[in-house]
């Protein structure tokens, strides 16, 4: 057979019938071939002509939420609290408080997160001239900051005194008088002005606080100086266009404590509420999705779903957006146990397929233990991922350090779990099991009150030491960039197009593929993720 000519081998490739691999809805056939995981298939590569860094990585959680990064923490006891959701939301994620607390608890770690990073302060913390340095001090230690404006009445709309700040209150008597210690020299902006223009102040200034004031002098807002220190650390923030506050959602349940909850939450400056149910296609949660659409205005993330039969009865509820997954996620043993679920990769493809018709965004909700599993959710329509065990054992995530087998770790467990089941809230509030069992997210999440016996759906265990999301976020970050790079796409949206399209091929992988695509040969080695 004559050579052909090498300038003719891109015109050639018009000859063959079929183009390399397979498309998305070849590949998730399923009818002879059962369920997929993401171990299962790999994406082929496309044509490179741009830079890594290029990759947008924005997308939607729900209608009306827009983050900088598909990244999503799971509202679990052993993953997310204040600390996560904020960093998460930092670093262009969300977070999503868990709900194995109380409603009052729940309300302080939303307003916590809410209160971290902001554009104007429309409610700051006021006293009144006679305050103590004793009263300055319980405030930083509550909510960790200084920089308290003093007004005539202590509230805000009244004429500006002073501001206190930890310098001014060093070496001072607990009970001397804010009046005696404040600051009076005051730069200010005047009410009307724009975020920008208070920003160049406060730069110029450089000052901690800039008090917004009106034509009589009153207090009408507040900006802090340490914000613009975050923006500049952290430029990929998820924050609500409106406030400037970073995302924040919270989790709650199915029952009737749970509107008084949502009621806090959102009081607290909610952005997002995750009814939070291991089975999502029930009459509770249908009536609650109702509930909440008639009474406020927030959006809600229904689930948990796998079908697209699930779906279409939460989506006609009123769901703006939908969570994935039933028995995929590390800790849970829900398909082993209750021989319900299915596998991720056909979950996420068919309820992802029939929800974006609806607009309505799907986030893929266990599975996720590396980049590769990131790209792949999208590629199968979700619009992020929710992450736990990712993320259980970092800095950020609650709970204590200890050893165990001479190894550095958290404890890290499913609410499907006895332990998160049977967890007895050690507080004030909590006076008699009645309360407690109202209380008790992660029974109610599963069971319920009427249950004698608990049947776990989940396990119990400890994750190494991951370090602080502030590093492990970015490689994901960066890792889900290059892999978007490999496949010729610039963004998301244009991935998610390429794959119904037909551009993005898929390729499936055998046992042996699987084990060739993993490190071996090797007597040992040290993997590394990233430095």
């Amino acid at each position: 057979m004559s050579k052909l000519n090498a300038s003719d081998a891109i015109k050639h490739l018009s000859t063959y019938q079929e183009r390399d691999g397979l498309s998305v809805q070849s590949l998730m056939d399923s009818k002879t071939r059962g369920g997929l995981t993401y171990q299962d298939f790999l994406t082929l590569p496309g044509h490179i002509n741009f830079d890594a860094s290029s990759v947008s990585l924005k997308t939607k959680v729900s209608r009306n939420i827009e983050l900088s990064a598909p990244f999503v923490s799971s509202p679990m006891d052993s993953v997310t609290e204040s600390q996560m959701a904020t960093y998460m939301a930092l670093m262009g994620g969300i977070g999503i408080i868990h709900h194995n607390n109380t409603a009052e608890e729940q309300a302080h770690m939303v307003r916590q997160v809410k209160k971290f990073e902001n554009g104007f302060i429309t409610d700051p913390i006021c006293l009144k001239p006679s305050a103590t340095v004793s009263d300055v001090l319980s405030i930083k230690e509550k909510l960790g900051f200084g920089g308290i404006p003093i007004t005539d009445s202590g509230f805000l709309h009244s004429k500006l005194l002073g501001i206190v700040t930890a310098r001014d209150i060093q070496f001072q008597n607990l009970n001397t008088p804010v009046k005696d210690v404040m600051t009076t020299e005051l730069v200010t902006g005047k009410s009307g002005i724009n975020l920008e223009e208070a920003n160049k102040i406060l730069r110029v200034s450089k000052k901690g606080k800039l008090p917004i004031v009106d034509a009589a002098g009153n207090l009408t807002a507040l900006l802090a100086r340490s914000d613009l220190l975050k923006n500049l650390n952290f430029p990929l923030a998820s924050k609500n266009p409106e406030t400037k506050q970073l995302y924040c959602g919270a989790s709650i349940g199915t029952r009737d404590a749970d509107k008084e909850r949502l009621r806090l939450l959102v009081e607290a400056g909610l952005d997002v509420v995750v009814v939070d149910s291991s089975q999502g296609n029930s009459v509770y949660q249908i009536n609650m999705i109702k509930w909440i659409k008639d009474n406020f205005k927030v959006d809600v993330i229904a689930g948990n779903v796998v079908t697209r039969e699930q779906a279409a009865e939460l989506i006609s509820a009123g769901a703006d957006g939908l969570r994935i997954g039933m028995g995929s996620g590390s800790i849970c043993i829900t398909q082993e146990v209750m021989a319900v679920g299915r596998p991720q990769g056909t979950a996420v493809y068919a309820v992802s397929e029939f929800a974006n018709q609806f607009g309505v965004p799907t986030i893929a909700d266990g599975g996720i233990g590396n980049v590769g599993h990131i790209v792949k959710a999208i590629c199968l329509g979700a619009s992020a991922v929710m992450m736990g065990g990712m993320l259980a054992g970092t800095t950020e995530s609650p709970g204590e350090y200890f050893y165990h087998q001479g190894q550095r770790v958290k404890a890290y467990r499913g609410m499907g779990s006895i332990e998160a089941m049977q967890h007895k809230l050690k507080k004030k509030s909590v006076v008699n099991a009645e309360d407690d069992s109202k209380d008790n997210a992660a029974s109610g999440r599963y069971f319920s009150e009427a249950d004698s016996v608990k049947v776990a759906q989940g396990v119990s265990g400890d994750v190494v030491d991951k370090g602080s999301i502030t590093k492990f976020m970015p490689y994901l970050y960066n890792g889900l960039q290059h892999s978007l790079q490999d496949m010729g796409e610039r963004s998301v949206a244009e991935l998610q197009e390429a794959v119904k399209a037909g551009k993005v091929r898929f390729e499936l992988r055998t046992a042996s593929a699987q084990l060739e695509g993993g490190v071996h040969g090797l007597n040992s080695y040290t993997k590394r993720l990233y430095a």
